[in-house]
């Protein structure tokens, strides 16, 4: 399983993210695949699969879900990326139910499914047996001949370089595993949300230092969805939550954007700590 900074609160965000649901066709197989990509393109994620023509439900899927600039961004980020053919597989209007404005967190889970924090090749992949996504929940990796799969899509072109990650052309379109909490969440379950938002501001708040608001968002708004699902937090700091979901989706900057969901954060954890507390004392 793969490493990377994000992917550390990620890992504990894959409990509540799950909460919250109830990211020329060659077959990759050997080093010319790869060598045949080798190198940085200067153009990110989003340009480069502009230019290829094949990916246009997902580029209108991923501005949908509010997270083009996202993707703009530094990252690096390891995308697999569905061609509108995969989305053509989907069952008979499934993907304008996703494009529908209701439906946003649902399709930014999916889209999120999609992407790895870090930007990991084909060779690596190949030694793994699955990867953390940033929608929390893990792909499987497998090998079947000379084909590498993830999950049931196979990757048809890999290692097509941008300049801030790198894209892996699957034939599916990854569709996250839906479950539902059990009734025995109790205070463990509190101190994991607690842990979750602990984690995510602190990521996130080093990204925005660093000049990466988007990517803040993205992290704050992915948890702040997953705590909303949780049941971990009383219903003033849901409020607070909800309406911070609402502004992220509004126009302005992603500046404004990641204070809006930081300030939600800090209410729905101080809550939790308030809860922690009362628990304990019983």
């Amino acid at each position: 399983m793969f490493a990377h900074p994000i992917a550390r609160f990620i890992n504990i965000c894959s409990t509540l993210t799950a909460m919250a649901v109830a990211a020329s066709i060659i077959t990759v197989s050997a080093p010319s695949a790869r060598a045949q990509h080798g190198g940085r393109s200067g153009q990110t994620i989003p340009q480069v699969a502009k230019n290829a023509g094949s990916f246009t439900t997902l580029l209108a899927a991923v501005d949908a879900a509010g997270l083009t600039e996202t993707l703009l961004g530094r990252g690096p980020y390891t995308l697999f990326a569905p061609t509108d053919d995969a989305f053509r597989r989907l069952p008979n209007g499934t993907v304008d139910e996703l494009l529908k404005p209701q439906n946003r967190e649902k399709l930014r889970t999916i889209l999120t499914y999609h992407v790895i924090a870090g930007r990991v090749t084909a060779a690596q992949a190949r030694d793994a047996r699955s990867a953390q996504t940033v929608a929390g929940q893990n792909v499987r990796i497998t090998q079947d001949g000379d084909q590498l799969r993830i999950n049931d899509a196979t990757v048809r072109i890999a290692d097509v370089p941008a300049s801030n990650g790198i894209i892996h052309v699957i034939d599916r379109v990854l569709i996250p595993t839906e479950t539902r909490s059990n009734a025995n969440g109790g205070a463990a379950g509190g101190g994991n949300a607690a842990e979750l938002i602990d984690l995510a501001i602190d990521r996130g708040a080093a990204l925005y230092n660093d000049g990466q608001p988007a990517a803040t968002v993205a992290i704050y708004e992915v948890v702040a969805t997953a705590l909303l699902g949780s049941g971990a937090v009383n219903d003033d700091a849901q409020r607070t939550l909800r309406s911070a979901l609402r502004e992220a989706t509004r126009t302005g900057s992603a500046r404004d954007k990641a204070l809006a969901l930081r300030a939600a954060l800090d209410e729905a954890r101080r809550n939790l700590t308030g809860r922690m507390e009362v628990s304990r004392g019983r």
